[in-house]
């Protein structure tokens, strides 16, 4: 479960809530998940609810090497309060409004989206690619004459594992520094985070930052730097559950207005203890967080 504050200085702020449940069905070298996400921004009410479910195969290409391609199919639900919006004329002295509120009224859209990626890995780095809204669904609010497509977002993500330390006993005082990174494009639009993680059981801490100066400049554009983010994570003595917390803190332009982003994060494992041992060489070592 996650929960994301951004720019809480600024008004409607932008709240984002996920949960996840996934299964690791290993004897048939499958993974299912379910999915539920809630978005929340502006001062207008605007709000996008998901519901998803997903599925990947593992393909065993040798002995520590894996290739896991997926599908995900989302239910999606997109709304805004028009009653908060204010018009040209609503701001004209002496002037009654045109508008036909009604018109606007539950003008909420619905629509499927499909998103396609793989992962390959092994027992020290993974590597990864996914596209999003395949189906390019329509998501305007203005109702079945307007046509807003929402465009395909491509995601490559990688990373590599350090161990520091040997075996442990139940991996308690393991030490391991993990490197990563996302790629990010829209259309015109793109994003680039590269971060580290030093974990030591119990505790976790990550750096990250994201934008991408040295890449692309834009004449008369200023450099895109985004935010630098920091993170500290625990994972509770005997147990599955990992607690974590991480800080924007804002370095564009926004800096001195946005007051960052908080978001909290929590993860809990089950395990059965007869397949444990057999399940655990199938998990791809990405960062817990």
């Amino acid at each position: 479960m996650n929960y994301r504050h951004q720019w809480p200085s600024i008004p409607g702020a932008f709240d984002a809530y996920h949960a996840a449940y996934d299964y690791n069905a290993s004897e048939i070298n499958s993974g299912f998940g379910l999915i539920f996400n809630r978005e929340d921004a502006g001062s207008f009410g605007l709000t996008t609810n998901q519901i998803a479910f997903s599925y990947s195969y593992r393909f065993r290409l040798n002995r520590n090497t894996y290739l896991a391609p997926g599908m995900k199919f989302g239910f999606v639900s997109r709304g805004i309060d028009f009653g908060k919006l204010v018009f040209n004329d609503q701001l004209e002295s002496n002037s009654a409004s045109t508008l036909d509120m009604d018109a606007f009224a539950d003008q909420n859209v619905n629509y499927l989206n499909i998103d396609f990626g793989g992962l390959l890995y092994s027992e020290n780095y993974w590597v990864g690619f996914s596209a999003s809204h395949l189906n390019r669904p329509n998501q305007s609010l203005l109702g079945d004459d307007a046509v807003a497509q929402l465009p395909i977002k491509y995601n490559f993500q990688a990373g590599y594992k350090f161990s520091l330390s040997g075996p442990t006993i139940k991996n308690r005082n393991a030490k391991d520094i993990t490197a990563a990174l996302l790629y990010e494009a829209q259309e015109r639009y793109d994003q680039l985070d590269l971060g580290a993680y030093y974990n030591h059981e119990p505790f976790v801490f990550g750096f990250w930052y994201r934008g991408i100066p040295l890449f692309k400049k834009y004449e008369g554009v200023p450099q895109n730097n985004d935010a630098v983010i920091v993170l500290v994570g625990y994972s509770l003595p005997d147990r599955n559950l990992r607690v974590g917390y991480s800080y924007d803190i804002t370095i564009s332009r926004l800096a001195t207005n946005s007051a960052g982003a908080h978001e909290i994060s929590i993860v809990y494992e089950v395990a059965s203890k007869k397949k444990k041992r057999r399940s655990r060489k199938f998990i791809v070592p990405c960062a817990k967080f």
